[in-house]
């Protein structure tokens, strides 16, 4: 009985086209901000259970940061069709962006703001990404996903080949400063997790209200139209260049934001070839895929599921089952591939489609059609 729209009227084209109309969806989006926002850092403030910094690192900071850079993605590969395998790259602009903006010390102003240099590592990201983007105009498919990998290989080479970029440092590694937001610490050793936890929130949350408008609005409708057919776009009026070019650049201002917060938030210190490699690339991928091609919410949920899925399974196996850890994560690589093919040939819009279908369901109950 769930989902029955009787009763739930709508008297305005705004309410009839907002992004929950039904009102027990709007409901329990209330309740999930809620537990989000506040009942989860009072957990983690108080440490309940002794297990505050575990759930921060492990779960709730890579799930975070990752839907941010899932969202960035899927607007290029599901919103607009241009299949990218550079994301590693992009993530490695934002993050070394940020470096350098966090240790120059500017003139009359001293350091920036932490929330400020997030913004602008997406924005110099979002610069390289449609330098990179350009050959889009003229190739796509199998070619723009090979332009595209090169890009990831020319930037990782790039970041470790010019000491300019890690400040000379004798290692070769980066090493985010103490930075606050609000007079809270959220970057550092010493930086509590419920601050690191709210600050990859709230950026998430940010993101997720742009992409969504973004892409219900005439930009989103023209990479849709780019996307289905370019050919057909480009008669009725959609200029490739522009449409295209406009998906590369807030495509990679996401990416370049999880960068940033990957390398000064999460990992506190990172080398570019293991922080940022090929692998990344692939894993983001994998998350469009198995979450949904064309959702905001698929992007979400296939960043829970990657970064669920290795913590269940090692808890599972190795903690249970006393297996090696070796053979857990082959593992993991299995089921992964099993999916991505599942979903590929039996329901290319992942997770978020499947979850639309049981609404469906629930929504027609008890009635057969």
């Amino acid at each position: 009985m769930f989902y029955r729209e009787s009763g739930d009227f709508k008297t305005t084209y705004a309410k009839d086209t907002q992004t929950f109309p039904i009102k027990l969806d709007r409901m329990g989006y209330y309740v999930i901000l809620a537990v989000a926002l506040i009942l989860v850092p009072i957990m983690l403030m108080k440490d309940v259970g002794g297990g505050a910094n575990y759930w921060t690192n492990a779960i709730f900071l890579p799930f975070l940061i990752w839907a941010v850079a899932s969202i960035g993605l899927n607007i290029l590969v599901g919103y607009c069709g241009q299949l990218s395998l550079g994301s590693g790259g992009f993530m490695a602009v934002g993050a070394y962006a940020s470096y350098k903006l966090m240790t120059w010390d500017v003139p009359f102003i001293g350091e920036l703001n932490f929330v400020v240099v997030v913004i602008l590592s997406g924005v110099i990201t979002a610069g390289v990404g449609i330098l990179f983007g350009l050959p889009s105009l003229r190739i796509k498919g199998f070619y723009l996903a090979v332009a595209t990998l090169a890009a990831q290989f020319f930037l990782v080479w790039l970041f470790n080949k010019v000491p300019w970029f890690y400040n000379y440092s004798a290692s070769g590694q980066i090493s985010v400063p103490t930075r606050s937001v609000l007079g809270f610490q959220v970057t550092g050793a010493t930086a509590a997790p419920e601050a690191k936890y709210l600050l990859c929130l709230v950026i998430l949350i940010v993101v997720a209200l742009v992409a969504r408008n973004l892409t219900r609005g005439r930009i989103g409708r023209s990479w849709m139209a780019i996307r289905d057919m370019d050919i057909a776009a480009e008669i009725i009026g959609v200029a490739p260049l522009k449409t295209k070019l406009s998906a590369f650049g807030v495509s990679s201002f996401f990416i370049g934001v999880a960068g940033a917060l990957f390398f000064a938030v999460y990992l506190g210190a990172a080398e570019v070839g293991e922080a940022f490699g090929i692998q990344k690339s692939f894993l983001l991928l994998f998350m469009v895929i198995i979450g949904g091609l064309g959702s905001i919410f698929g992007s979400i949920v296939g960043a829970a599921f990657m970064v669920l899925m290795p913590v269940l399974l090692k808890n599972i196996m190795v903690g249970h089952l006393n297996w090696a850890t070796d053979i857990a994560a082959h593992f993991e690589f299995v089921i992964v591939g099993a999916l991505i093919i599942l979903f590929l040939i039996l329901e290319p819009h992942g997770l978020a489609q499947l979850w639309r279908l049981l609404k469906d369901k629930l929504r027609l109950w008890p009635f057969p059609h």
